[in-house]
């Protein structure tokens, strides 16, 4: 499809750890907001242990789960066994996103048009990462610096980069 850009959308420590026991480390109430205007009426296609740490499908949402278990169902979502088929369930959607975790982000930043990352500025532990930018691939098109309020505990910025 033309001008269909496939996303992947993160919010990533200094550090680049993405989660720690299947769970967010952070509160950033203003990034959870643009997550959701930002993916609200596309397709999201995520690996099963970040749909596990959902309470539930997202809404108004395609949600998609990429996951190597054949007996996996929910009848709220779509399975599916490979990245290629999750891409392939996206084809009538301009935009499908990316939503994690680190697997599944690192099998497909080189596939990507798109990364729309929230860089936390705060280093933490954890056990799932965001890979290492390809900067020969992608460059930075767009940045914007918040502090830390009552509703983001962390100084943060959403960083846009699209593929050369």
């Amino acid at each position: 499809m033309e001008n269909r850009e496939l996303t992947i959308i993160a919010a990533v420590s200094l550090n680049n750890v993405i989660g720690n026991k299947n769970k967010l480390i952070w509160k950033l109430s203003d990034d959870l907001k643009r997550f959701k205007e930002l993916t609200t009426g596309h397709s999201i296609i995520m690996g099963r242990k970040t749909f596990d740490s959902l309470s539930n499908p997202l809404p108004n949402r395609d949600n998609i789960v990429i996951t190597r278990s054949s007996n996996y169902s929910n009848p709220d979502i779509k399975v599916c066994s490979s990245i290629e088929d999750a891409i392939r369930l996206t084809e009538a959607d301009t935009q499908p996103f990316i939503i994690g975790g680190g697997e599944i982000y690192s099998q497909t930043i080189n596939m990507v048009d798109k990364i729309e990352l929230t860089r936390v500025h705060e280093e933490f532990d954890g056990d799932a990462y965001f890979p290492e930018i390809p900067l020969d691939i992608f460059e930075l098109i767009n940045e914007e610096k918040y502090n830390s309020n009552s509703e983001n505990e962390f100084d943060y910025s959403y960083l846009t980069y699209k593929k050369r």
